[in-house]
């Protein structure tokens, strides 16, 4: 029985196709399309507007030649059709009850299924459509006779192949105010196709892709455009042959056109026989991803009660059912490893700038609400996060002009903190001129002990054991030595002298929160916490944005080192030569793959399996084993229940990205909710 590890995943290959077009001459654009057709792995492939004829035909579409070539060539595409397992869409004019109308064909294993007209003709500056065809309207037939099947015709159609809902607008439908794939989306319909003859002009591909990805993201839904290229007659337009696909808002990938600087490869096919004008994009659709995101967006459902009913024809589903394809080993899709962090550095600075922006107005609106005289209290660790947090903290009071000095910078050295890290602390709160204050909490903590009637780390300890000498004998200990009390303990200390002190502002970020990689009632408390919705994976680039854009000289110097530091809770001793023992990412994994796990599991709604799929195929920082993959995944998902109970307790603070833990906003779930079927 044949397998479909894409659709298994309901991942959903589509292509845009812009063959070449030999205008008026429908048998040559029939074997071009044919050929582009068997050039391309897709479940979908889409043809350009009137690509069985050429767009540019003009009043020869008024002729009986070519409209009885235009069946024959519609004819070998729907015979070629039964040699493979595509759906193919196909612009073609066709007499419909007198009328001469531009439609797109629907073909699929050996019939055409579906046709659907264009809706809006343009009939301005350079178009003159309405001179040739007449526009859809209620009064069409529903069925037509086509190459002596009835086959179901109008603007009503949504064809089904398992997941995947296809709906068809032709060009300037697209560009009207409420286009018809509007309605189509409202109906079901997750993957919206456009046959086009879209001419260049300047600046005209930039609204063009503006365009598909704005209406690919308000119709949660893909979107497939394909137009007519440079091949088709340039009496006094130029066609570019732009291909492009979208999902939910972003663009997954375009083709080359005319205007885009590889114009003369493109102009080669139409000198040399033995080249080709034709131009191609193809991408595998994530439809698992927009039915999630349609099911949780519930003011999509809003607009259903005024849109027209739609029919629907089902062309059957993959895999068990007799009708799937063999699997494929590739991924025509872009798997980001660090879906919280932009790849491209212009973007990444905006973004990070823009998180600076918002944290930073979520800060101030608070510090409005205080008295004027208010401290606010930060434990400076001289890790990333509590950096990130006094940077927000320092651009905040320097915004609403409160003294700097009105922050106080707590050092608070623990039996785990190091030279390294101490030493930045210092530096930092040093260079960046807020009110520093220093306390060694060793002793409270062993008086804690000592309350408890606790050994830390199994080390008994009385009223004459001294902080140095039980420093020393912790720094002796193997590196797997545990306690969780002894870690703990110091947590809490730290908390309670910044709650004493005046306004605590939080440092942990949304990471540590999924995890519950916190102490519960210490850096899991806070009055309020700028950090709380940015994943581990991008606080560092945005202490390393900060330092190269808002601070100079020592400062900057020290946000590298810190950037650079291990992350660690620093809870445990370090070792005898001082170096960081406890390791966060070697206790619970590397953030990296919690970071990705985290945005495809709370952002996506997606199983384990396909988590699991989707990592196979993100090139991460480091190289890890698939088994390795599969148990930190595991180790996130137990935690990530486990810890809801944190969750559901957290101060306030600012989203700032599409993922948010927090239990006032966006992600509300049972403390005692069971993680079996999710592993």
């Amino acid at each position: 029985m044949k397998n479909t590890i894409l659709n298994d995943h309901n991942l959903f290959r589509v292509a845009a196709v812009s063959p070449t077009i030999s205008v008026a001459n429908p048998s040559a654009n029939a074997k071009s399309s044919i050929r582009a057709i068997d050039s391309v792995d897709a479940d979908l492939i889409v043809l350009p507007e009137l690509g069985l004829t050429g767009y540019t035909c003009g009043d020869l579409f008024a002729t009986d030649a070519l409209m009885t070539s235009t069946l024959l060539a519609l004819g070998e595409l729907v015979s070629h059709s039964e040699s493979h397992d595509k759906t193919i869409v196909a612009g073609l004019p066709l007499r419909v009850c007198g009328s001469l109308m531009n439609t797109a064909a629907v073909i699929f294993n050996g019939k055409v299924r579906a046709v659907v007209p264009k809706t809006f003709l343009p009939t301005y500056r350079e178009f003159y459509e309405g001179r040739h065809f007449a526009a859809a309207s209620n009064a069409d037939p529903s069925e037509i006779k086509l190459l002596n099947e009835i086959v179901p015709f109008g603007t009503d159609l949504i064809v089904q192949r398992g997941d995947a809902k296809i709906a068809v607008e032709i060009c300037e439908d697209f560009w009207t105010p409420i286009p018809p794939s509007s309605h189509a989306a409202l109906a079901g319909a997750n993957v919206l196709v456009n046959l086009s003859s879209s001419n260049e002009t300047i600046g005209k591909a930039g609204w063009r892709r503006d365009l598909v990805r704005s209406q690919s993201g308000r119709c949660i839904a893909a979107y497939v455009y394909c137009s007519s290229g440079p091949s088709e007659s340039t009496s006094d337009l130029v066609f570019g042959g732009h291909c492009l696909i979208a999902e939910n808002g972003a663009v997954l990938g375009e083709s080359r056109r005319v205007g885009d600087g590889e114009t003369p490869s493109i102009a080669a096919g139409m000198t040399n026989e033995s080249t080709s004008a034709e131009t191609s994009v193809a991408r595998d659709i994530d439809l698992g991803r927009l039915i999630h995101d349609r099911q949780v967006v519930g003011s999509f459902d809003d607009g259903r009660h005024a849109s027209p009913s739609f029919r629907t024809i089902d062309l059957g589903g993959f895999g068990n059912d007799g009708q799937g394809r063999e699997p494929r080993g590739d991924l025509l899709r872009r798997i980001d490893a660090h879906p919280f962090v932009p790849d491209e550095s212009t973007e990444l600075e905006l973004r990070c700038a823009e998180i600076f922006d918002i944290q930073t107005a979520g800060l101030c609106k608070r510090l409005s609400r205080l008295g004027p005289t208010t401290k606010l209290s930060i434990g400076v660790s001289g890790g990333l996060d509590s950096t990130l947090a006094l940077l927000v903290a320092i651009r905040a009071c320097d915004s609403i002009g409160k003294d700097r000095k009105d922050i106080v910078g707590i050092t608070m050295p623990g039996f785990g903190t190091t030279s390294m890290t101490k030493s930045s602390a210092e530096t930092l709160i040093e260079t960046t001129g807020i009110t520093r204050e220093l306390i060694d909490i060793r002793q409270l903590c062993l008086d804690t002990f000592l309350s408890l009637n606790h050994s830390p780390l199994g080390i008994p300890v009385s009223d004459s054991t001294d902080v140095e000498s039980l420093q020393a004998q912790l720094q002796k200990l193997p590196d797997d030595a545990k306690d969780l009390t002894f870690e703990n303990v110091q947590a809490r200390v730290r908390t309670m002298l910044l709650m004493n002190r005046g306004f605590v502002l939080g440092t942990g970020d949304m990471s540590e929160q999924a995890l519950g990689w916190s102490t519960y009632n210490a850096d899991h408390m806070s009055m309020y916490n700028v950090n709380t919705s940015i994943p581990k994976t991008l606080v560092r680039f945005l202490v390393r944005y900060a330092a190269d854009h808002y601070f100079d000289g020592e400062l900057r110097s020290v946000l590298h080192d810190i950037a650079n530091t291990t992350i660690s809770p620093e809870l445990l001793p370090p070792r005898e030569d001082g170096t960081i023992r406890q390791s966060t990412e070697e206790s619970i994994g590397a953030y990296e793959l919690h970071d990705f796990f985290l945005f495809h599991f709370v952002r996506n709604g997606f199983s384990r399996n396909k988590i699991l799929y989707l990592a196979s195929h993100a090139k991460f920082d480091q190289d890890y084993s698939p088994k390795h993959i599969a148990e930190t995944l595991d180790i996130f998902v137990k935690r990530f229940f486990f810890s809801q109970y944190k969750r559901n307790c957290v101060p306030d603070g600012p989203k700032v990205g599409s993922v948010s833990l927090s239990p006032r906003g966006d992600w509300r779930m049972p403390s005692d909710a069971n993680a079996g079927d999710f592993l």
